[in-house]
């Protein structure tokens, strides 16, 4: 198909003025488009259409299948910097830095992974006499609802196994952040069937519908647990399969004897990547008493050093909060922190000359678990370091937390970062890093941060009906 196009990609998919809803800048608040305001009747009509899209997509094959998403793949690629000013407008992001374009970047990575990821039949058992294969088929439509954090990835990672298993999808994105997936899915829209992928921009209202319509298979959510528990009480009406990716209080372990030059960098950006705002992002620091000062000192220089401004300046990596909400949480909990009597060694106040939801990155020392900072996942450009005297008590205030993510052990000894990290109880401890993700290594959390995997093989797994046949 061309991909030449009359508009831009946001004039492709804004409201008209009268009937939209505006979207602001998240740096400046001026309005930059306005969503299309869809209602539950809307997303009763993008279910029907899934429905009637679904058996001829599926039957393409995955060889068809995989060919149209490497096409999609090559078309964000191809308006890769157009996506990611959008992006970066609307959610915040810098446009340098581990942000704006790396996520369109990444948006492309999945979809061929997804794509090329191969997925074959499994032979269970085999006697002889007897045989039984395992495989994979679509389970029908999908419904993804998505955050504003990550909006065009995390939407990716929802949407592009989905359709590899033949299945069609209907997506509703963050009230935040909806111009950012309507974008996204113009790209897809380009080489799909009509039916097979609908973005319904709706409230909360429409969300709630999701959970419980009658013509899902299959719900992906990617937000908070409470949110979470909600849509696990909402689809026992239909039984329709689960895919949790729910919030994160990520806890990170710097170990006796560790070298701190040689983790600064890892560590700055596992607490601060999209200005703190990430799911399995580092929220909270334990740190041995020998090495605590000079962890401290480390995070607040590089704090400190960070540009943050405006997305689209070039040279900034750190943008502000994303919506007022946000900010205020964010406020609040280091605020609560600082009449505690801890320590706040950068930052630690909002940056009004930059615009009205920055928030400076800040460092606060000398908190203990008791401070909400701590029990409550910040989800802004905040770290607190906690200090500890007993690896075992770190363990155990780690995984004090009802929340299982990600963590993270931090060490110059290999063999001694891996023996802490199995006591972790989290989806995924990272070592020397925090937050990397790739698209071949199933994602996932434990406790309270949801269940479900994605990504690889799993992830097309997991947006699949498993069916034995056996001879």
């Amino acid at each position: 198909m061309s991909t030449t196009h009359p508009t831009t990609i946001l004039e492709a998919v804004t409201a008209d003025e009268a009937t939209g809803r505006p979207i602001p800048d998240a740096a400046t608040r001026e309005v930059i488009g306005y969503a299309p305001v869809h209602t539950i009747s809307d997303l009763d009509a993008a279910i029907a259409a899934a429905r009637a899209a679904q058996p001829a997509w599926a039957a393409l094959g995955h060889g068809e299948r995989s060919r149209i998403l490497n096409a999609i793949a090559d078309e964000i690629e191809a308006n890769a910097e157009e996506l990611a000013v959008l992006l970066s407008r609307e959610q915040g992001k810098p446009l340098d830095g581990p942000n704006a374009r790396f996520e369109v970047g990444a948006c492309a990575a999945w979809t061929r992974n997804a794509a090329d990821t191969p997925i074959e039949p499994e032979v269970v058992f085999e006697d002889g006499a007897a045989r039984a294969e395992l495989h994979y088929e679509p389970l029908g439509v999908v419904g993804a609802i998505g955050p504003w954090n990550w909006p065009m990835m995390i939407s990716v990672w929802q949407i592009a196994p989905s359709l590899r298993m033949g299945n069609a999808v209907v997506v509703k994105p963050s009230e935040y952040t909806p111009l950012s997936v309507l974008a996204l899915a113009e790209v897809f829209n380009r080489h799909l069937p009509a039916g097979v992928l609908t973005v319904i921009a709706g409230d909360r209202e429409v969300g709630a519908a999701i959970a419980a319509h009658p013509g899902l298979d299959k719900i992906m959510f990617t937000g908070s647990t409470a949110t979470g528990r909600q849509i696990v009480e909402s689809s026992a009406r239909n039984l329709a399969r689960l895919t949790l990716e729910l919030g994160g209080n990520d806890a990170g372990i710097v170990l006796p004897g560790t070298d701190v030059a040689a983790i600064a960098e890892n560590l700055f950006w596992g607490c601060f990547i999209n200005t703190g705002q990430t799911c399995a992002s580092l929220k909270r620091l334990y740190v041995h008493d020998s090495l605590y000062d000079e962890v401290v000192d480390a995070l607040a220089e590089m704090a400190q050093a960070m540009p943050m401004g405006r997305g689209l300046d070039a040279g900034n990596v750190l943008g502000p909060l994303q919506n007022e909400k946000q900010f205020d949480i964010v406020r609040r909990l280091v605020d609560d922190a600082r009449g505690r009597g801890a320590r706040v060694v950068a930052g630690g106040e909002p940056a009004p000359e930059l615009g009205p939801l920055f928030y400076r990155a800040t460092v606060v020392a000398d908190v203990d678990d008791g401070a909400e900072l701590v029990a409550e996942e910040q989800f802004g450009p905040v770290i607190p370091v906690i200090r500890y005297a007993d690896v075992d008590d770190a363990i155990a205030r780690a995984n004090a937390s009802e929340q299982g993510l990600g963590a993270s052990v931090w060490s110059s000894d290999a063999d001694e970062a891996v023996a802490v990290a199995r006591r972790i109880q989290a989806g995924t401890v990272w070592i020397n890093q925090h937050g990397a993700l790739n698209p071949n290594i199933p994602f996932g959390g434990t406790k309270a941060s949801g269940y479900g995997h994605e990504f690889g093989v799993h992830g097309l797994k997991a947006v699949s009906s498993p069916k034995v046949i056996s001879r």
